[in-house]
C-alpha cells in the first residue's frame, strides 16, 4: 500500500484501497457527470504536466478562484503533484485583496470558474500590471480555457512525474491560504503536506464506516472543506458537488448523501424551515409535530432520558422526524458544523430527530481540526465543541485564551516573521478564542478580540449572547455592541417571513421592510423577544436596547466573510450613526 506522507499520496491509496467509481462528481448539462479515481488520476498527471511545459515550477504558486467542481480538485493536486503551492481564492473577495494576494504570493497563473471572474482578474492585472496567465473553467470560445493546460500535458506525456514527485517532502509548502480575517490586510497562511495529513488522519479516526457518499456545498477555498474532502478521498467516500446553495434541497433528494459538512447558519435555515412547515399543520397533525419537536428539544446522549422517553421519542421519528430525514435525501448518517458556534439546542433537536450533528472546531491555521465531536458514545457533548484530536495539544491561557501544539499547526505567515512571531510562542499557537474544558471536551466561550468591556469594567461575551437571541424564531442576524459604553445593546435583523406573517396575524398590512420595522408594535415583538432570551444573563450583560435593521448582513455587502462570520468593525463603522443614537436616545 502506499504509505502517505504527501496530500497527492491519498489519490494512489484510494485506487489501490477502494478504486472508487464516483469519487468526483457534479452536474454537466443537468446531468451528474461521474469521475472514477483512475480518471482523476489521469487528469491529475495531465494538469501536472501542463503545468510543466508552461513553465511552473517547484516553490511557484498558482490560484484557482472558482465555486466547488471537480476542476477544482484537478488543478490542486496537480499543483501539488509538481512542488508549487495552491493559493484558493474565494469567488467573493473584493477587488483590494484579490490585487494584494496576486501580487504578495507572486502568482504565475490564475483558474477562474466563469467570464465574470476572469474579467475581474483581467482587469486587476492591466491596472497593476501583473504578469498573469488566466484559464476558465467554463468553455468560453474567445477566452484560454483550463483544457488547453490539460491537453499540452497529454502531449508531453513522456515527463516522468516520480522525478518531481520524489524531491516533495511532507514539509513542503502544499497552500498558501489568505485568511480573510474581520479586520486589516488579508495573512497568507503557509500550510505543509504534513499539517494537512496528520488533521486528515485523525480526524477520520471519528468518521462512520458507513458514510460512503458525500455532498459537498461549503467552499473549498476554505480548508475546512478542503481538508474533509482529503478526508473523504482517504476513506473512500464518493464526493458529490451541490450545483449552487440555491440547489441544495433538490440535490440532496438527487443525491442522497450519507454526509455533509455545513455552517450554523445553513442548519438555522434548515430548522426553521422545518418549524414553519409545522405550524402550516392543522389539527392533529400539528399537534404531532410540536410535540415531537419538544421531545427532540430535551435529547439527552447515551439514552439519559430513559426507556419511557425513548418509546416517545421512537414513535417521534417513526411519525415525524421521518419526514426530517427525507428532506435531507432520506440517508444521511451525519452532518459536521464547524466555522461559528452552533446553538445546543440546534445539536439536541437534530440527534433527538436520529440525524447525528457534530461540531468541531478549529483555524485555517491549524489545519483546521483541533477538536470536534464524535458520533459514537461518551465521544460527543453538547454545548461543546468535542475532544481535542489524539495528536495535539490543547491548554486554556490564564486570561483563557487556548492554545494548541501540534503537528497540524501552520508553518507560519507567508512573508510575515512578525505575525508569526506573535501568533506562535515556544511552539504554541494562539488561537485568539476564549474556552474551558468541560472534563474532556473543549467548549468555546467567545472570540478574544470580541470580548468587551463595558463603561463599568464588566466583560461582556456578544457570541454567547448573540447565540441565545438568535433562537427567537424573528431574529435572524444579531450583532451585541456596547464596548466602552455604559450597557450592551443590539443591532438586529429580523427575520421578515417569519415577522410578516406576525404582522397579517395583527391586521398590521404593512409590507415593506424599511417601514415595517419602525412601527412600534413590531420594535415591541422584537423587544419582547429579547427581553425573555435575555433572562439567563447577569444584569451587566444583558442587552438593554435594540436597533432594527431593514438589510440583512451579506458578504457581498461587506458585513459577512466568505464562512459568514460578522465582520464586526466593518458592521461597526457601517451602523455607526445608529449605533450612537442607541446611546443618547
Amino acid at each position: 500500500m502506499t504509505t502517505i506522507t504527501r496530500v497527492f499520496d491519498l489519490l494512489s491509496h484510494n485506487k489501490e484501497k477502494y478504486n472508487t467509481p464516483d469519487i468526483l462528481a457534479a452536474k454537466e448539462d443537468h446531468v451528474w457527470k461521474k469521475y472514477s479515481i483512475s480518471e482523476v488520476q489521469d487528469i491529475v498527471n495531465q494538469m501536472s504536466r501542463g503545468l510543466l511545459k508552461l513553465g511552473i515550477k517547484r516553490g511557484d504558486k498558482v490560484a484557482v478562484m472558482s465555486p466547488n467542481r471537480p476542476e477544482w480538485n484537478f488543478c490542486d493536486f496537480g499543483i501539488m503533484q509538481i512542488g508549487a503551492a495552491q493559493v484558493p481564492m474565494y469567488p467573493t473577495l473584493a477587488t483590494p485583496d484579490i490585487q494584494f494576494i496576486l501580487k504578495d504570493a507572486e502568482v504565475k497563473i490564475v483558474f477562474v470558474a466563469d467570464q465574470s471572474l476572469y474579467d475581474k482578474i483581467n482587469k486587476i492585472k492591466e491596472e497593476a500590471q501583473l504578469e498573469i496567465a488566466i484559464y476558465t473553467f467554463d468553455q468560453i470560445d474567445t477566452l484560454p480555457n483550463w483544457k488547453a493546460v490539460q491537453e499540452l500535458g497529454k502531449q508531453n506525456n513522456q515527463i516522468n512525474l516520480a522525478d518531481y514527485q520524489k524531491q516533495i517532502q511532507p514539509d513542503d509548502l502544499l497552500t498558501l491560504i489568505y485568511t480573510s480575517g474581520t479586520t486589516g490586510t488579508p495573512k497568507g497562511v503557509m500550510l505543509t503536506h504534513h499539517n494537512l495529513i496528520s488533521n486528515v488522519m485523525y480526524s477520520s479516526k471519528l468518521y462512520p464506516h458507513q458514510v460512503k457518499r458525500a455532498l459537498s456545498f461549503l467552499p473549498l477555498s476554505h480548508i475546512f472543506e478542503r481538508m474533509v474532502c482529503y478526508m473523504y478521498i482517504y476513506l473512500g467516500i464518493s464526493i458529490y458537488y451541490a450545483e449552487s446553495l440555491d440547489t441544495i434541497v433538490a440535490n440532496m433528494a438527487e443525491v442522497k448523501p450519507h454526509c455533509f459538512t455545513t455552517v450554523p447558519r445553513l442548519l438555522e435555515k434548515v430548522y426553521d424551515r422545518i418549524v414553519a412547515k409545522g405550524h402550516e399543520q392543522k389539527g392533529i397533525k400539528k399537534q404531532l409535530f410540536f410535540w415531537a419537536l419538544n421531545l427532540g428539544l430535551k435529547y439527552e446522549q447515551g439514552g439519559a432520558n430513559g426507556f419511557w422517553y425513548g418509546l416517545k421519542l421512537g414513535i417521534a421519528r417513526k411519525l415525524i422526524f421521518s419526514k426530517w430525514r427525507a428532506a435531507l435525501g432520506g440517508e444521511i448518517e451525519v452532518i459536521v458544523s464547524g466555522g461559528a458556534a452552533l446553538q445546543e439546542r440546534l445539536a439536541r433537536v437534530f440527534w433527538g430527530a436520529g440525524i447525528k450533528v457534530l461540531e468541531g472546531y478549529g483555524l485555517t491555521e491549524t489545519s483546521p481540526v483541533i477538536a470536534v465531536n464524535g458520533p459514537y458514545p461518551g465521544q460527543c457533548k453538547f454545548g461543546t465543541v468535542g475532544k481535542v484530536l489524539e495528536n495535539l495539544e490543547v491548554k486554556i491561557a490564564e486570561d483563557g485564551e487556548i492554545l494548541c501544539k501540534g503537528p497540524s499547526v501552520m508553518k507560519g505567515y507567508y512573508n510575515r516573521p512578525d505575525a508569526t512571531a506573535e501568533a506562535i510562542t515556544d511552539e504554541w499557537f494562539h488561537t485568539g478564542d476564549i474556552g474551558e474544558f468541560k472534563g474532556e471536551f473543549l467548549a468555546i466561550t467567545d472570540r478574544k478580540k470580541e470580548v468587551f468591556k463595558t463603561a463599568g469594567g464588566k466583560y461582556v461575551a456578544p457570541q454567547v449572547l448573540e447565540n441565545k437571541l438568535k433562537e427567537s424564531i424573528y431574529i435572524e442576524q444579531i450583532m451585541v455592541v456596547g464596548e466602552n459604553r455604559r450597557f450592551p445593546s443590539a443591532l438586529i435583523v429580523p427575520n421578515f417571513e417569519k415577522l410578516l406573517e406576525w404582522a397579517a396575524r395583527n391586521n398590521i398590512k404593512e409590507t415593506n421592510y424599511k417601514s415595517l420595522i419602525q412601527l412600534k408594535p413590531v420594535y415591541d415583538k422584537i423587544w419582547s423577544e429579547v427581553d425573555r432570551l435575555n433572562e439567563d444573563f447577569g444584569n451587566w450583560e444583558k442587552v438593554k436596547k435594540i436597533a432594527l435593521l431593514a438589510n440583512e448582513f451579506t458578504i457581498d455587502g461587506g458585513e459577512l466573510t466568505p464562512k459568514l462570520s460578522l465582520r464586526r468593525k466593518m458592521i461597526l463603522s457601517k451602523y455607526s450613526q445608529i449605533i450612537e443614537q442607541l446611546y443618547t436616545e
